[in-house]
């Protein structure tokens, strides 16, 4: 039986940390190559870069060389240590009740979007080797728009191909940098963090559920059009 509630018409999912752990691989393989040289990385300190690539914010490279007391080969060293987390994270399967969370989507009758800051191939490249990719219905990248999050650019573009407004979605994000797009975009957001971003200060965010594997996804997306339909 589907969402009795006209005005819910799409799920929009990030990719980045909520179909894919892909937060907790990059944390640990900057935590490696950190104890490569003889130096620690706390999650306190590379919370601040969760959710985004920018590491405008917290430089774990700049931090190997203050804490090793000389310059190193800035690219060699992130050279080695992307192709680490490239070898971990395409062995990462869905995150715990992804899988579900889709199969609910669709037997609601809604729309399914991927709204991510990372590349379209990244994104299509994974969905289709955790054999997902059957469920979505709309893509938006940060590849295609000119500032990724928290920019709601992405969001933006999700909602024009889905031909809906902002009052029409739920946003499912586990970043400050996502939560923020999609609020900004006048979203509804359900923060969902992941080990790494549950150390982030997740702040906006309309509900916040410790993991959509605790959560039966029918009766969460259910429980939303309930509380909307009364303000």
């Amino acid at each position: 039986m589907a969402v009795s509630n006209n005005a819910l018409k799409a799920i929009l999912f990030d990719f980045d940390g909520v179909i894919v752990d892909t937060e907790s691989v990059l944390f640990q393989s900057w935590q490696d190559t950190c104890a490569a040289h003889g130096c620690a990385l706390s999650i306190e300190q590379w919370a601040a870069n969760v959710g985004g690539y920018s590491y405008d914010i917290f430089d774990p490279l700049g931090h190997i060389e203050t804490q090793c007391g000389h310059p190193i080969d800035r690219e060699a060293v992130n050279t080695a240590r992307r192709a680490c987390y490239l070898h971990r994270v395409h062995r990462q399967d869905a995150m715990p009740g992804i899988p579900e969370a889709f199969e609910a989507t669709k037997t609601l009758g809604l729309k399914l979007a991927v709204v991510s800051s990372s590349s379209i191939n990244w994104v299509t490249g994974h969905l289709k080797r955790l054999a997902l990719d059957a469920f979505v219905d709309v893509y938006a990248c940060g590849n295609e728009v000119e500032n990724v999050k928290p920019d709601p650019a992405v969001y933006h573009l999700a909602l024009e191909r889905l031909h809906i407004g902002a009052a029409q979605a739920i946003a499912i994000e586990d970043s400050p940098k996502g939560v923020a797009a999609a609020k900004t975009a006048g979203i509804y957001c359900v923060a969902a963090p992941n080990p790494v971003t549950r150390h982030a200060p997740l702040n906006g965010h309309n509900r916040l559920v410790p993991s959509l594997a605790d959560n039966d996804f029918r009766e969460l997306v259910t429980n939303i059009t309930e509380e909307l339909r009364t303000q």
